[in-house]
C-alpha cells in the first residue's frame, strides 16, 4: 500500500534540501503549504517542530531532523556534552540572528573583529555583516571600547543606534560596565540571554552604581530574538516593489 504523502513529509522534505536543519523563518519561505487545508500552515509548521518526534530543536528558532542529529551537530561544531562548543554556536547564532535583523533594517551592522571568523550556520559573520571598520563616531578610546562589542547597529549618519552584548554563561557585569562607558549616545542597550538570566540581569542593573544606565539598558531573551528575526523575514517577503 503506497504510503499517504503528509505535511510532514513536506517539511522533512525542505530539510534535507537543506542539509537536514533550517530555521523557522527558511521553513515558512519553502514548505509547499499550497495542498495544506490550513489557514495558519506557519503555526502547523512549528506545532509539528515542537510535537514530532522526526525534528529536534538546535537553538530557538533552529530545527533539525533527528535522522540527520550527528551529521548536523558535526557541521556546526557541536560536541555532545560539551557545554563550550555548544556555548560557542549559541553565541555566534544569536549574534548572526541579530545581524540579520539590522540587515533587514536597512541599518550598518558590525561585529568585532575577533569574531569575523566565526559562523552563522554555514556563512562566516564576516561575510553577512555591513561594514567591516568600526566608523569614527566619537573619540578614540570610545571606540575602542565600543568595538568590542558583540553586535552594534549605525544609522545612515554613521552614529550607534543599538548596541547587544550576547551572554551565554560570562558576567553580565562585564557588559554593563561596556555600557555604563557609552551612555553619552542616543543608542538603545541589550543583554541578550536566556530567559532563565533575566532575574540575574534585574539584580545587576538594580545596584546603585549603574543608576545612570538602568533606564536605557534592556534585556532580551533568546526567544524574542528568535521571533523578530522571523518577524522581519515575514515583513521582507511580503514586501511591495513598485
Amino acid at each position: 500500500m503506497k504510503k499517504v504523502h503528509t505535511q510532514v513529509d513536506d517539511i522533512i522534505e525542505t530539510m534535507k534540501n537543506n542539509n537536514g536543519y533550517a530555521t523557522l523563518a527558511y521553513l515558512n519561505q519553502n514548505v509547499d503549504t499550497s495542498n495544506w487545508k490550513t489557514k495558519t500552515p506557519f503555526a502547523s509548521i512549528r506545532c509539528y517542530l515542537q510535537r514530532r518526534e522526526e525534528f529536534f530543536k538546535i537553538q530557538s528558532g533552529l530545527w533539525a531532523l533527528t535522522e540527520y542529529k550527528d551529521k548536523v551537530l558535526e557541521k556546526f561544531k557541536i560536541k555532545k556534552d560539551d557545554k563550550n562548543t555548544k556555548a560557542a554556536f549559541e553565541h555566534s547564532y544569536y549574534q548572526g540572528l541579530i545581524v540579520e535583523i539590522g540587515n533587514m533594517k536597512n541599518l550598518k551592522t558590525y561585529i568585532p573583529s575577533q569574531d569575523k571568523n566565526k559562523f552563522f550556520m554555514e556563512k562566516k559573520l564576516s561575510d553577512i555583516v555591513s561594514i567591516t571598520d568600526i566608523p569614527k563616531f566619537t573619540y578614540d578610546n570610545i571606540i575602542r571600547r565600543a568595538s568590542t562589542v558583540d553586535i552594534i547597529w549605525f544609522n545612515e549618519r554613521g552614529l550607534p543606534s543599538c548596541f547587544y552584548e550576547v551572554e551565554h554563561s560570562t558576567n553580565i557585569i562585564n557588559s554593563l560596565n561596556k555600557f555604563y562607558e557609552l551612555q553619552d549616545f542616543r543608542s538603545k542597550f541589550f543583554i541578550v540571554a536566556d530567559s532563565r538570566r533575566k532575574a540575574e540581569f534585574e539584580d545587576k542593573i538594580s545596584q546603585s552604581i549603574y543608576d545612570q544606565i538602568k533606564n536605557i539598558v534592556s534585556f532580551v531573551d533568546y526567544d524574542s530574538i528568535s521571533n523578530q528575526y522571523l518577524n522581519m523575514t515575514k515583513i521582507q517577503e511580503n514586501k511591495i516593489i513598485i
